[in-house]
């Protein structure tokens, strides 16, 4: 029932979505919020040099948000269909079942997902069953995403994570989240790969032992450059060629296994088979391939209160600083600057295969929707 409200909610907004990125209109709030909740990360990943930052600059590690600041900003803000946690490693903060608690309080989310990098497997899954507890209480029956990443298998996994032991922490914790699963429905076991020019000859090896693995899901996202990774200029994304004859046979293997899948998983991997196609298409003609709603649709807020259209865009086009703003939404949603940066995208100055987004940008396009329903009624 939350599902299908929030999906008439969405469905509601699409219309002004499309006007309000021609300018016509005050855009509405976004339907999808990933929040990074922390810098602070344990993995040393040679596709992502994030864990840098507090290197370089402790200082603002003290400086993220508060629980209480949280709230202050949720308050402010519509229901959405999807809130993203992101980061640094979400688990670090201590707090993650507060701020996932205060999301279904204030903004009632679809759909409530996670990633990790299991290094921690005991921190990872006491979050995880403080997270279905704060879901729990503030809006039961919602779906809970968890998402340990593998980028290889054993040894070729630790090596681009750079942590010795990383594949056997996440195999400890993928076995103890499926059994998790087993006596809470709500809760959703996938595993994710950034492809790599590190790991890309390797993903049909890594796809077949995460099938044989039992798991709900299993997704993959290009390695990119973003200004939010610190890894601008790192020859880490395979070309579009190599990405497209990868995404050719990893489609493949999801369409075999598409009619055993539960609702929620058929669906949500209907819609990323779409996005392969599209993500192909994008590194291959290097433009937007369907019209952008970075910073209409979806927004991004990171550790310290910026609000960002994507986070790819990140640090090179901000809206604004809720903390600047009194913690009020609106302020900065419907600022000159965050217009600004709405040309910007509208203008097609930027492209890139970003899955948070395109996901949205799918459901915004009726042609690309009807590709999303063809796969999940006739594959």
């Amino acid at each position: 029932m939350r599902a299908a409200t929030s999906l008439i909610r969405f469905a509601s907004r699409i219309a002004r979505y499309r006007l309000a990125r021609l300018g016509l209109v005050k855009p509405p709030h976004p339907i999808v919020l990933t929040f990074s909740v922390t810098n602070r990360c344990n993995s040393r990943c040679r596709t992502c040099k994030i864990w840098k930052l507090y290197q370089k600059h402790p200082e603002k590690a003290d400086n993220e948000l508060t629980v209480d600041e949280i709230a202050g900003i949720f308050r402010t803000m519509r229901p959405i269909l999807f809130f993203n946690v992101s980061g640094g490693e979400p688990f670090l903060r201590d707090d993650i079942h507060e701020i996932v608690g205060l999301a279904c309080r204030y903004l009632r989310p679809a759909i409530v997902h996670i990633p990790t990098n299991a290094i921690e497997t005991d921190r990872t899954l006491q979050g995880v069953r403080k997270c279905l507890e704060a879901i729990e209480r503030w809006a039961p029956g919602t779906p809970f995403t968890v998402k340990p990443s593998i980028d290889g298998l054993r040894e070729q996994h630790d090596r681009i994570r750079g942590v010795k032991g990383n594949f056997d922490s996440l195999m400890q914790a993928t076995e103890a989240l499926k059994r998790m699963a087993r006596t809470n429905p709500n809760l959703h076991v996938e595993l994710g790969t950034v492809i790599s020019r590190m790991n890309m000859d390797s993903l049909e090896d890594i796809a077949s032992f995460v099938h044989n693995l039992g798991v709900q899901s299993y997704r993959n996202e290009i390695a990119e450059q973003r200004s939010e990774f610190f890894n601008m200029g790192d020859p880490i994304t395979p070309t579009s060629k190599e990405y497209e004859r990868l995404m050719e046979r990893f489609s493949a293997s999801i369409r075999e296994n598409l009619k055993n899948k539960r609702r929620l998983t058929r669906m949500t991997e209907s819609l990323r088979l779409v996005y392969y196609e599209y993500a192909a298409r994008i590194l291959r003609e290097n433009r937007q391939i369907l019209p952008c709603y970075g910073g209409t649709s979806n927004v991004h807020l990171t550790p310290y209160g910026d609000l960002w259209p994507c986070c790819t865009l990140g640090y090179d086009e901000p809206m604004g600083n809720l903390r600047d703003a009194d913690y009020d939404f609106d302020a900065v949603w419907h600022s000159a600057r965050a217009d600004q940066v709405r040309r910007y995208i509208r203008d097609r100055k930027c492209s890139c295969p970003l899955a948070n987004q395109a996901y949205s940008n799918i459901a915004c396009n009726f042609r690309a929707l009807l590709k999303v329903a063809w796969n999940m009624l006739f594959t």
